[in-house]
Formats: structure tokens, sequence, C-alpha cells
């Protein structure tokens, strides 16, 4: 064999057992953190039971836990006029509407989809969208898209994809009064986000490099805004006895996709192989095979909260980006090879993970009641639509979800997108990523679903 054919064979060799690894990772992050019958509709959950909720903890065997997924509901609905007739004023259905792909292509319109809103709106039919995007205030995401749409929308009825933040920081458990690490896009606007979900003490990477410029021995990173540390900064050499007057970092939270990923991925790493989450030192645990998981992650290390795990998502360029999961994917790797092959535990919300329909849910639930009361006349919510255009976040999503209250969630992949039938790298639409129904738009979604509840023609 020459050294070109070796060369050859070792490229695809290499080529091959990435692709495996990468669909054994997708799969994984589609079956990732599913808790059948978590629902917190009506009421706070308990922040210990969520954070445990999210988290993908080994079994006994040493895997994750996985959970079949339920599949699509029958398009076929054999209630048709569950209740109600056309143009009652309180109809037992609703819809969940993703927004990029679905609403908005590259921040403009989709024909149809404002028409599709409005009509909603107009005959009382509740509706929240759910957004794996975020790294803004919710109010001014919803502001944005109420002049781009023309129609108006509130925050009542929107969630992104770290709005479940707020569930971490009240409680007993709750990290109201701790001090947290924040990142994503624009990280000083995220430390600003934090703040409003009522977050006392946030840092950002920035104000750690400026503490410390030797943490990231490379070219600068992105200038961003600063704040001084409310401690100094613990080194190898620190006393243990001196700790308690250093900065600890009690929780990480990655609220969108980061931009300067060496920098985040560095202090990360550093965090999670810290000793109780005090930066600047190395845990006497790690690596340690007496121990579980070898020790790692083992020594009160901060948790990790991630907002979103879509690999890709539909922008300006004719093939799908990189989104946070991405991003995920990275330190999942990075934190493999630095513990010889250990699973990196993290906290995953956002579509496709069951905590985040459980408390679009919620949102829904009470958005319905704002608008329709609670009066005799009201029934319950018997169907969701779940509209967008990922098989792999929100058609999987809501053919996992099974819902606290017994609400059917039926799951409708829209072609204007990430998936279109033909392209090249489309998702095959098989397991849980199969939707209940394919349509071209969200405005022939929307007719879908009435035709199904029995108010066809009306739109």
């Amino acid at each position: 064999m020459t050294p070109t054919t070796r060369l050859a064979a070792s490229v695809s060799t290499c080529f091959r057992a990435n692709t495996l690894a990468r669909d054994k990772m997708l799969r994984g992050a589609v079956c990732f953190g599913r808790r059948a019958g978590v629902s917190f509709v009506g009421g706070r959950m308990p922040v210990a039971r969520f954070y445990q909720s999210v988290t993908e903890y080994p079994t006994k065997s040493g895997n994750p836990q996985r959970v079949p997924a339920k599949g699509p509901v029958q398009w076929e609905n054999p209630r048709k006029q569950k209740g109600g007739t056309p143009g009652d004023p309180a109809p037992p259905f609703a819809f969940v509407f993703d927004i990029d792909g679905v609403l908005l292509h590259v921040s403009k319109p989709i024909p149809g989809a404002a028409e599709s809103l409005q009509f909603l709106k107009d005959h009382n039919i509740p509706f929240i969208l759910l957004t794996n995007g975020g790294g803004k205030p919710e109010a001014d995401r919803v502001r944005d898209l109420t002049e781009k749409l023309g129609v108006t929308l509130t925050t009542d009825n929107f969630v992104q994809s770290h709005t479940p933040f707020r569930q971490l920081v009240d409680g007993p458990d709750g990290f109201q009064d701790k001090t947290i690490l924040v990142t994503g896009s624009d990280p000083e606007r995220c430390r600003g986000i934090a703040l409003d979900y009522g977050f006392k003490t946030v840092l950002t990477p920035a104000d750690i490099y400026t503490a410390d410029p030797t943490i990231f021995p490379f070219a600068p990173p992105t200038p961003q805004p600063n704040r001084p540390l409310p401690l100094p900064l613990a080194t190898p050499s620190t006393p243990a006895s001196s700790l308690p007057s250093h900065l600890k970092i009690d929780a990480i939270f990655v609220f969108d996709d980061p931009r300067d990923w060496a920098l985040d991925t560095q202090l990360i790493m550093d965090l999670l192989q810290s000793h109780a989450g005090h930066l600047g030192t190395y845990s006497p645990l790690n690596a340690d095979p007496s121990l579980p998981n070898f020790g790692w992650q083992n020594d009160g290390q901060p948790p990790l909260y991630l907002s979103n795990s879509d690999l890709v998502w539909s922008a300006a360029y004719p093939l799908p980006r990189f989104g946070q999961g991405a991003f995920h994917a990275a330190l999942a790797g990075v934190w493999r090879r630095l513990t010889g092959g250990r699973a990196l535990r993290r906290r995953v919300l956002g579509k496709p993970h069951t905590e985040t329909y459980a408390f679009a849910e919620r949102v829904l639930a009470d958005h319905r009641r704002d608008l329709l009361g609670e009066g005799e006349g009201v029934g319950r919510l018997e169907s969701v639509y779940m509209v967008g255009d990922n098989p792999a976040s929100d058609v999987a999503g809501a053919n996992r979800y099974v819902s606290g209250e017994g609400t059917e969630w039926v799951s409708v992949l829209v072609e204007t997108g990430v998936w279109r039938e033909g392209r090249v790298g489309a998702a095959e639409l098989t397991g849980e990523k199969r939707p209940a129904r394919v349509v071209g738009d969200v405005k022939a979604a929307v007719r879908a679903a009435l035709e199904r509840e029995g108010w066809g023609g009306m739109f």
C-alpha cells in the first residue's frame, strides 16, 4: 500500500468513525432527558425536581436512561368538533408555533404567517410562540416580532429557549442569591436578561478574562463590557481555609449561541474540573477510579445549564447553519478527551426536551384562561398543534411529550425552514421525527388543523 493509499484509508476510517459518533450524538440529543408524565401545568415546578429532570443521569449500567418515544398521534381525528362548533368562542384546541423557518425567514415574514396569526386572534383560538432562539429579553423579541409580522403579540404567549431559566431563581435550591456565570452571543445582554429574571450576582467571561488575562493565553477575545469580580480568583496554591474569600461560581448558564467558543470552553472546562466551583482550583477527586464517574463532577462543581440543543437552523445561506447544539457537541467532545471518555453531565432545556414542553403547556394554559375565561362553556384543552420546521426539535419534542393534563400534542412539519423534501442532508422522517402531517407552510398547517377539528372552510 502506497503512502497516498494509506492516507486515504486513514481519512476514510476517521470519517466513518466521526459519522457514527455524530449520529450517535444526534440520537442521544433527540432522546435526551425525557420523563414521561412530567408536568407542572398550573403551578411552579420545584427547582430541585426541575434540576434533576433535565439531567442525563447514568443508570447502574453506566448508560443514560432512554425512554421510547410515543410517536405522532394519528391525523384522523375520531372526535371532530369536540365539544364545539366552528366559531365557538371556546375552541377545544390551540396552536404552538416555532418562529424561525415557520413565521419568519431571515427576519422577513413567510407568506401567510401574519394572516394565520391574525385569523387565530380574531377567532379567539389560543396560540403561543415557542422558539429555540434567545439572547434577547422576551419583551424586546416580542416587540420586534410585532413590528415584523404586523400582528400584536405579548410576552404572555411567548417562550424562548432560556425562558424556563426563570424557574431556577427561587426556592431553597434556587440560585437567586448565588453567583452564576452566563454566556451567549452577547454575554453582557445575557447578564441583563439574567438580572431581569431575578438572579442577583451574574458574571460573564469578560469579567473573568479582564481580572486575569493569563486564563486565555491567545489573542484577546472579542472586546466585551466587563465588571469587577466580587471576590479574587483562587489559584492551585490557595489554602483550603482561604477559599471562602475567593470567587466561587455556583452555576453556569448558556443563554444562546456563544461566539467566543474558545474562551467559553476554557472557562467551562476549568469550572467543571474545579473544587466546588472555585475557579483556579483543581479537584483532588478527578480521575479517581474508586469513585462514581471516576470522580469527575463529584466535588461540588457548578451545574451546567444549556438552553437549545438544535444542531442546525435555517438562515440566509441555502444550507442549514450550526446552532447552539454544535457548541454542546464541542463541549462534550473536549470533556471526553480531558476525562478519558467520561460523559459530560449537563442540563439541557429548549426543544425537544420534555421540560420545555411542560413549561410551554403551562404558559399556554394560562394564556387560554386569560383569553377565554373559566366559565361553564370553556371545556378542557384537548389538542395542541405544534407547527415547526425542524424534525429533530419541533416534531420530536411534540411526539415525545406526554401531557399531564391528557392533552394530545399533534406535530405538523412545514417545508419553509430546516426540513424540505429532497434537500441534501434532510433528516429522515422516521421514529419520533415523523410528524403527524407534512404541509407546505404555516397557512396550510393552520388550515389542516382547522379541518381536523371540524372548522374547515373558515380560513
